[in-house]
C-alpha cells in the first residue's frame, strides 16, 4: 500500500529496560527517557507557541543547568544535540524563576561559598602615624605587662595562703613573747619604775619619819627588786607597830600601812607605870595612871605569863561601856581573876573561859541592879555563866 506522502510511520517501541531491585526503572533509563520527550515536544510544529508559563515570573539571565548536570552527570544530549530545530524556539523560551531554595548554578549551598576577604586600604606611612601606632603599642604593651602580674600576684597569694597563715601566727606568738620579756625587764631592771617616794600611814604613837629613815636605804632600787625581808626587819624595832602591809604603788611609790599597838591597862612599876597592850608590851611609859585604862595587879607575875594573860582576855571579852567603869584587875593565877568596878562593885570572875557569855550575864545582871537598888554595895559572881549572882555586901 503506497503511504501518503509526508507520512512518517510511529517509531518502534523501545525496549523495556531493566528495572532495579525495587521494580523500578534505573536513573540512566528515567533519564533517557526524559530527554526523548524533550526532543519530540521541541519538534512538533507550534510547540513553542503553546507553552503555558502561567503565573511564574518572567527572569534574565544565564539558562539553568539540566539536571544531570546538577547531580554531576554529563548529559548524552542537549540543545545542541537536538538538531537546529530544538536549539531555535526551545532555546528562547524565557526563564523561570527560581524557588528560594533552588541552588545556583556552580551547585553549592550559599552557605558554603567562601566570603570575601576584608579589604585593607592603603597603611599610612607618616611619621605622626608611626608615632601614634609605637605610643598604642607601647601603652597596649603596659596593660599587658599590668594584668600579668596582677594573674601572677593573685597565684602566688592562692599558692602560699597556708605559709603566709602559718607565718603571721609565728609573728604574732614572736611579737607577744617579745613585748613580755620587754616588759619584765622595764620592770626588774630598768630605772624607770625605781623607787623613789616611802609614804608612811596609820600612825599616831610611833614616829612616821622614823619609820621612813629606817628603810631608806631601799630608795633608788627598782621596785620588783625591793627587799621586803629587810624591811621587815627594820620596822621590827619599833615595838608599837603591832603589824604592817606594804603596797607598791608604779612608777616610785612604795607604801607602807601601819597597825599600832592598842594599849588595854597599866601596869605599876618601880619607874612609874607602864601602858601595856594584851600582849604585854609596853606600849608607852607615863608618870602616872591614864584615866579610862584599867590597871592591872598580877602579884609581880611577868607580863608574858598566865595570869596577866587571863587578866587581859577578860578585859577583851568586856563591851566597851563595861571596860570604861573597870578600876583594877586582879590576878594571881590564871583562874582567880577578879575585877573592881568605880562605883565600889566587886566581880568574881574565875578564869578567862566562856569570858564573852560571862560578860553578857555580867551586863544583865548590873542593868537588873541598877532598876532595883543602885545605891546598895553588892558583888557579882559570874564565876558560872549559867548562873550569875548578886550578894550584898
Amino acid at each position: 500500500m503506497k503511504r501518503p506522502e509526508g507520512f512518517e510511520p510511529p517509531p518502534e517501541p523501545a525496549p523495556e529496560p531493566p528495572a532495579d531491585g525495587h521494580g523500578r526503572p534505573s536513573l540512566a533509563d528515567r533519564l533517557a527517557r526524559r530527554r526523548r520527550g524533550a526532543e519530540t515536544s521541541a519538534s512538533a510544529p507550534g510547540a513553542s507557541d503553546d507553552v503555558d508559563t502561567g503565573p511564574v515570573s518572567v527572569v534574565t539571565g544565564p539558562p539553568r543547568a539540566s539536571r544531570s548536570a546538577r547531580i554531576g552527570r554529563p548529559a548524552a544530549a542537549g540543545p545542541a544535540a537536538a538538531g537546529p530545530a530544538a536549539a531555535g524556539p526551545a532555546a528562547a523560551r524565557p526563564e523561570v524563576a527560581r524557588p528560594a531554595d533552588a541552588r545556583p548554578a556552580d551547585g553549592r549551598p550559599e552557605a558554603v561559598r567562601p566570603a570575601e576577604p576584608p579589604r585593607i586600604g592603603p597603611a599610612d606611612t607618616t611619621a605622626a602615624a608611626a608615632r601614634e601606632r609605637a605610643a598604642e603599642a607601647r601603652r597596649a604593651a603596659r596593660r599587658a605587662s599590668r594584668q600579668r602580674r596582677r594573674v601572677e600576684k593573685s597565684e602566688v597569694r592562692r599558692f602560699t595562703r597556708r605559709s603566709r597563715h602559718r607565718r603571721a601566727t609565728w609573728t604574732a606568738v614572736g611579737a607577744v613573747v617579745v613585748v613580755l620579756v620587754a616588759s619584765v625587764t622595764v620592770a626588774v631592771f630598768s630605772p624607770l619604775l625605781s623607787l623613789q617616794e616611802i609614804r608612811v600611814e596609820g600612825t599616831s604613837r610611833v614616829d612616821a619619819s622614823a619609820v621612813t629613815a629606817a628603810v631608806d636605804d631601799q630608795l633608788g632600787t627598782p621596785l620588783a627588786l625591793v627587799d621586803f625581808d629587810r624591811i621587815t626587819g627594820e620596822l621590827e624595832q619599833f615595838p608599837l607597830i603591832a603589824s604592817y602591809v606594804t603596797e607598791t604603788a608604779p612608777p616610785h611609790t612604795l607604801v607602807i600601812r601601819v597597825t599600832e599597838r592598842q594599849p588595854i591597862a597599866t601596869v605599876a612599876t618601880a619607874d612609874g607605870v607602864d601602858l601595856v597592850d594584851p600582849a604585854g608590851i609596853v606600849v608607852q611609859r607615863l608618870d602616872g595612871r591614864q584615866d579610862g585604862v584599867p590597871q592591872v595587879d598580877v602579884g609581880g607575875a611577868p607580863l608574858d605569863g598566865t595570869a596577866f594573860r587571863s587578866a587581859a582576855e577578860v578585859l577583851l571579852a568586856l563591851p566597851l561601856t563595861l571596860r570604861s567603869t573597870v578600876d583594877t584587875v586582879t590576878a594571881s593565877t590564871a583562874d582567880d581573876v577578879t575585877l573592881a568596878l568605880t562605883s565600889g562593885e566587886q566581880v568574881v570572875w574565875g578564869s578567862a573561859e566562856h569570858s564573852e557569855k560571862k560578860a553578857q550575864v555580867l551586863a544583865g545582871l548590873v542593868a537588873d541592879q541598877a532598876k532595883r537598888d543602885p545605891a546598895a554595895s553588892v558583888e557579882y559572881d559570874v564565876s558560872a555563866p549559867d548562873n550569875g549572882i548578886i550578894r550584898t555586901r
